[in-house]
This record gives structure tokens, sequence and C-alpha cells, in this order.
């Protein structure tokens, strides 16, 4: 069985952002970039599923500029075995949908029975990745998983919800996101950091995927503007004379919280 883990390149969560105000989207050119944290559970997981026999390959997929290799080979040196990377200029400004019709795509070429997710990205946060590509796929998807184990062409997990937690059982081919609940990632040793540079890193542009519907033009999503937050207002100070509770008690009926 092959693996395909979906990573992404995303700005240092350490650093500032910055929106650029003509495009409306995220400056992603300048500052330290690193591989999105939640996508390390994910590749984690599957390298522990290939340890323990359940699969032979695990290879990342990802989408974004042709520079972004430098931070998804932290995924090879934990353990992946290749990259598959979509870049092309005319996929800038893609929304939601957009990037899931390209990963979607990119993951059909890869051929992989098994597709992980992490929760959500740090620069997006929208968590709809992974249900969006298991729809365009046509797969079982199944979100949260705090567990994931395969047997045979079966896969189950334990995943959290309002109620508890489920434990779903289902047939692959499928696609699944994973929470920081489901392991602990490893750190690459120096000897896989050194091999990932000679691992399989390949680089297709939309037209090589047949990748339609993507790019900025594509987007069915588009930000009208942008505004800086008004600067927060002082607070109300209450010096309590022996007043002090009847004081906070009309602040709040005044502020129609009672």
């Amino acid at each position: 069985m092959k693996i395909a883990v979906c990573a992404k390149e995303v700005p240092d969560t350490t650093a500032e952002k910055r929106i650029d105000p003509d495009t409306g989207r995220l400056d992603r050119e300048s500052g330290d970039k690193m591989l999105n944290e939640f996508d390390k559970y994910a590749v984690e997981q599957a390298i522990r599923l290939k340890e323990a026999g359940a699969a032979e390959e695990v290879v990342l997929v990802s989408m974004g500029p042709a520079k972004a290799t430098d931070s998804l080979r932290q995924g090879l040196a934990m353990g992946a075995d290749g990259l598959l990377l979509v870049s092309d200029d005319g996929l800038a400004g893609s929304d939601y949908l957009g990037t899931a019709r390209a990963l979607a795509k990119a993951l059909e070429d890869v051929g992989a029975e098994l597709v992980l997710f992490g929760a959500e990205s740090t620069d997006g946060r929208g968590g709809v990745m992974a249900a969006a590509v298991g729809e365009l796929m046509q797969r079982v998807w199944v979100t949260s998983a705090n567990t994931l184990a395969v047997e045979g062409g079966n896969a189950t997990v334990d995943r959290q919800t309002d109620e508890g937690v489920d434990t779903v059982t289902f047939a692959l081919p499928a696609v699944v996101s994973v929470t920081k609940a489901i392991n602990e990632p490893r750190y690459p040793s120096l000897k896989g950091i050194m091999g990932a540079k000679k691992k399989p890193q390949e680089v297709k542009g939309a037209g090589d995927l047949g990748i339609e519907g993507a790019g900025e033009a594509g987007a069915g999503t588009k930000v009208l503007g942008i505004e800086t937050p008004p600067p927060r207002e002082t607070g109300v100070k209450v010096k309590d004379e022996g007043d002090g509770a009847q004081q906070i008690l009309d602040f709040l009926i005044e502020k129609k919280i009672l």
C-alpha cells in the first residue's frame, strides 16, 4: 500500500504575518518558512504505518512555490520516501476549493490508497481540505482522527466528537485528517537530514496534471477589502466605595449582558 501525506509550507509561526494590500493575500515571500506543524503528525503516522508493515511507501504531496521543497524536506528527513510538489504561477491565489482540486489531481497521479492530512494549516486555519479532497476524489473521508490503524483493506479510527469518541471502520481507499492526539512526531536524525536531499523530489505544473479551475481567476471567494482593526478601548474602572457590586450590575445592564 502507498500512503500520501498532504503537507504544506507555511510562514514561521513565531514571525509577524503581513497581508499584501494589493493582492489581499498573505505575503509568503518574506520571512522564514517551515513545514506546517499539524502536518508533522500526519507524516509521523504514515511512517509508523510503514514501519508496522501496513504500507510500503510514503509520499508527500504539496502545492506551493518551487522553493517550498526546502521546508517540505523535513518530512523526507523524518522518513517519507519521496515528494511531489505542484508548483505553477497560475495557481497563485487559489482558494480552498481551487487548492483541493489541484491536490486531488496530484493525488490521483500518485495513486495512494490512503491519504493523510494534518488537522489544519497554521496560516489558513480552515480545516476543510481533507473533506474537500475526499469529496473530489469520491472517496470515504474521515476527519479528526485521534488514532489510526490499518489492517488488510480496512482502516479504523477513533475520532473525537462533541458527544464523546466515535470508532469508525471503513474500506480503503480513503482520506483521513489526524489530530495532535494521534502521536508525538519524531525529530529527524542527522542521517535522515543528510539523506533527505537524495530522495525523489518531483515538481509538476498545472498543465502536467490537467489541473483546471484553480488560481485567482478560478477562485469562488475574493477579498474585498482589508482594514486594520481599531485600537482596543480603555476599559471601565470601578472604584469600590461600598457600591462596587451595583456599579458592575449597572454596567452589565447597560451593555445588555443581563
